[in-house]
């Protein structure tokens, strides 16, 4: 990357000022009674939180220039709409619009051809996910978009996700002292446990089992002979060999 670029766009950003929560509300006040001076502070005073919002979008292909100036226009739209009447952080409003101009962006840029259908609702909704995180000052359930727009809640998670960028089971989330956790990590299977419980069960229900019925399951069910064939193999009609092969698997059913 771009993790280490001190340059980006044009703005050295080991010079970025950082403001504290308190100075943030006071020039926010200011700028509501109208004074430019106090938007441009605003903005350069949350570059860093730009910053900090574009990192899990570098790496998809997108330059980290762009993004990162994509996501000034949105911390710009956090600044003109937010309501310095709640008590809300501008950090907690800016940063779901930030993100949100970057999503629009990287969709609008989509290799991955979505239908028509789904990019309109997808884009609908993220209108209506603005307009929610401006009313409220905070970020909306899909529930509240979806009965904002009048759709239901499964169409609308169907087409932000159709329009989401797929990402590698690989790439890293959490990083502390070195050990990195990875997507692939945050992933789990219900099932994982009692597939290798079954396992170890039928391993241990088969060992059981005498030679003759051990050597029925082989011919039938790994080397895949009929009963006839196994029959003629094994010195026994195929009536028994089908008798056998019925008890020996009760058998196993019954140990597991």
């Amino acid at each position: 990357m771009y993790y280490n670029k001190v340059d980006i766009s044009g703005v050295d950003t080991s010079k970025l000022v950082v403001l504290k929560e308190a100075e943030k509300m006071e020039l926010l006040r200011k700028y509501k009674q109208g004074d430019k001076v106090a938007r441009e502070k605003l903005i350069s005073g949350n570059l860093r939180l730009v910053l900090s919002v574009i990192q899990k979008f570098i790496g998809r292909g997108e330059n980290a220039d762009d993004l990162f100036q994509v996501g000034c226009i949105g911390l710009i739209k956090a600044i003109d709409n937010f309501n310095t009447d709640l008590d809300v952080r501008f950090s907690t409003y800016a940063v779901p619009m930030i993100a949100g101009e970057v999503r629009r962006y990287m969709r609008d840029n989509n290799p991955i051809r979505v239908s028509r259908s789904l990019r309109d609702l997808a884009y609908k909704a993220m209108q209506a996910k603005e307009q929610l995180t401006i009313l409220h000052q905070k970020e909306p359930t899909v529930k509240q978009i979806a009965e904002h727009i009048g759709f239901k809640q499964s169409e609308v998670v169907l087409a932000l996700e159709s329009i989401t960028d797929p990402i590698s089971l690989y790439e890293p989330v959490y990083s502390d002292a070195g050990d990195t956790l990875y997507v692939l990590d945050q992933i789990g299977d219900k099932s994982d446990d009692s597939n290798w419980l079954d396992e170890i069960s039928l391993k241990e229900a088969i060992n059981l089992l005498q030679p003759r019925e051990k050597n029925i399951l082989y011919l039938r069910f790994f080397l895949g002979k009929t009963q006839v064939e196994v029959a003629g193999e094994i010195g026994i009609s195929q009536a028994q060999v089908s008798r056998l092969e019925k008890y020996t698997l009760d058998k196993i059913k019954g140990k597991i």
